[in-house]
């Protein structure tokens, strides 16, 4: 059976498990992500900061991210729209750019 570990990064902080958990697969693999993210975000979201972002990963055994579930604490308002920017991934901002950019369908 394959071996998952599971990673947390929370603003600086990142740190991955270093004993694995084996799962029949990658079904498997994403009901355990849900389950033990269920089981720590009350207390996640109770700490979270504004403008912050808190990350919980499934990798494989070559520490490779499988899954990620992702809990942002935006503001809403000018100032921290542009502070959100810069603390996002590259990646996560050209998708966010891709999307943004996309025509939207307006539904009547």
């Amino acid at each position: 059976m394959p071996r998952y570990f599971f990673r947390i990064r929370n603003g600086r902080y990142s740190g991955a498990s270093e004993h694995g958990v084996e799962l029949a697969d990658r079904n498997a693999a994403w009901e355990e992500l849900t389950r033990s993210c269920a089981n720590i975000v009350s207390g996640i979201c109770r700490k979270l900061g504004q403008n912050t972002q808190w990350e919980m990963e499934l990798l494989d055994e070559r520490k490779q991210p499988v899954f990620r579930i992702c809990l942002v604490a935006d503001s809403l308002d000018d100032q921290s729209k542009a502070a959100v920017r810069k603390r996002r991934p590259r990646a996560e901002r050209s998708e966010q750019t891709k999307a943004s950019s996309r025509p939207t369908r307006r539904v009547s």
